[in-house]
């Protein structure tokens, strides 16, 4: 029991924190465009955890039958869902996007099923489906028209890598420090990233970019979303069964609502408690099954 609640609290924690970076990057992205803003953060974090990874004497050997596996981690999770997640964010609405990033739980299901071997039970289907549904009514009726289909279209894909990488991660030898597993994914995306985004770099205001508001929300992304948040739900999925862990992903949506409410004026109705309800019985029916 002990395991299933610290698993719970590390991907809630991650998924908040998620929630509170679609509000920065509202801010940090009329400065900083989604590719340049994705390497920006990657190169912050790589500095947070390889300081944490020294001072805490981490071991940083990778066995050569599992360095593949890590390398498809940062290429599948670290490089092509947030990019794409960042290029659909900009070109689709909220909502959308909220809509979307609300099949992630019922993909990781399915990827558990087949690569994991994880039962889908009643009650987990159900709990997927409270939790969608609580979703659905949060962020309302999304119209989308055919300018907003290309956005669309990479945010189904952000959420289909995001899921495949979740599962994956399961299978990586519980023995290692998340800290040296989640170090090396970034790695590979600073590596895939930098020759896209160097030859941009001159064209960013760096003047703008030292204003506090949007130094501020760089170290945010990079030290509290993307190190924290990445080791928080690296380490809760190995607690629990990706299956399982994937409902969590739905605070995301509940903490990005509420925030846009407290700091960007956005409406917050009835609705929202509802939906925030549904979501957070969903997510104790996955603890009580665990």
């Amino acid at each position: 029991m002990r395991k299933t609640l610290l698993g719970s609290l590390y991907l809630s924690l991650a998924a908040s924190i998620w929630g509170g970076m679609y509000v920065v990057v509202k801010v940090v992205v009329d400065v900083v465009p989604p590719l340049e803003l994705v390497w920006l953060r990657y190169c912050i974090a790589i500095i947070a955890l390889l300081v944490i990874g020294v001072v805490t004497k981490q071991s940083w050997r990778i066995q050569k039958r599992d360095w593949l596996l890590i390398i498809m981690i940062g290429f599948i999770g670290n490089t092509i869902s947030i990019v794409t997640q960042e290029i659909g964010t900009m070109l689709a609405t909220a909502q959308l996007g909220a809509i979307i990033t609300a099949t992630t739980p019922a993909f990781i299901v399915v990827f558990a099923r087949f690569i994991l071997k994880e039962k889908i039970t009643l009650k987990k289907a159900f709990s997927i489906l409270l939790a969608t549904c609580g979703v659905l009514i949060i962020v309302g009726n999304a119209h989308v028209d055919s300018s907003m289909q290309l956005g669309g279209l990479s945010l189904l894909i952000a959420a289909l890598t995001w899921s495949l990488m979740s599962v994956l991660i399961k299978r990586v030898p519980k023995h290692y420090s998340q800290i040296v597993v989640t170090s090396y994914a970034i790695i590979v995306a600073i590596v895939l990233l930098t020759p896209i985004t160097v030859i941009r770099l001159p064209e960013l205001d760096f003047q703008a970019m030292m204003h506090p508001s949007i130094f501020g929300g760089l170290l945010y992304l990079g030290v509290i979303s993307t190190a924290c948040g990445f080791i928080l739900w690296n380490r809760g999925l190995q607690l629990l069964n990706a299956s399982s862990g994937g409902i969590f992903f739905f605070f995301q949506p509940i903490v990005g609502t509420f925030l846009g409410w407290l700091l960007l004026d956005e409406q917050l109705g009835f609705t929202f408690w509802i939906g925030t309800f549904l979501i957070f019985i969903g997510v104790l029916l996955v603890i009580r099954e665990e």
